[in-house]
């Protein structure tokens, strides 16, 4: 079943992720929020995966230009986009991240206009609403 994802975050102009359609392993089109979180964080762990390389490999991809690096290092962050992470991810403990993030109020999810607010929540994935992630800042400091 096909989904389309955008991922934003509070104060920030433009989204992170735009309007990305993933691919979910879903049995069922009427499934609830705990299951709809476990299938987008198992789609984005196989992608983690599959985008990963091993040691011997080298980034042939991601080389710059000579004339790229000096205007990386003048923006003050220099990227080139590979993942040099090579610790594998256990699917269950992202899993399981992710619904404490969703009950702590780390991230709002909405399926259309409609927030999902409990894990329990029954959405229908036949009606092809977009799905989307808030990522939610809090404000600094205290007022004790």
């Amino acid at each position: 079943m096909n989904l389309t994802i955008s991922v934003k975050q509070l104060g920030k102009k433009h989204p992170i992720l735009q309007d990305k359609t993933i691919e979910i392993a879903a049995a069922n089109s009427v499934i609830s929020t705990q299951n709809l979180i476990d299938l987008v964080v198992d789609y984005q762990v196989q992608l983690f995966q599959a985008s990963s390389f091993e040691f011997e490999d080298e980034d042939k991809i991601h080389l710059p230009k000579e004339n790229y690096l000096p205007i990386l290092t003048d923006t003050g962050k220099v990227g080139f986009g590979a993942i040099y992470n090579h610790n594998q991810v256990d699917l269950a403990k992202a899993q399981e991240t992710a619904l404490q993030a969703f009950e702590d109020g780390l991230y709002a999810v909405f399926y259309g206009d409609d927030q999902l607010e409990t894990l329990h929540q029954e959405i229908n994935l036949q009606e092809n609403k977009p799905l989307m992630f808030i990522r939610l800042t809090f404000l600094a400091g205290s007022y004790w």
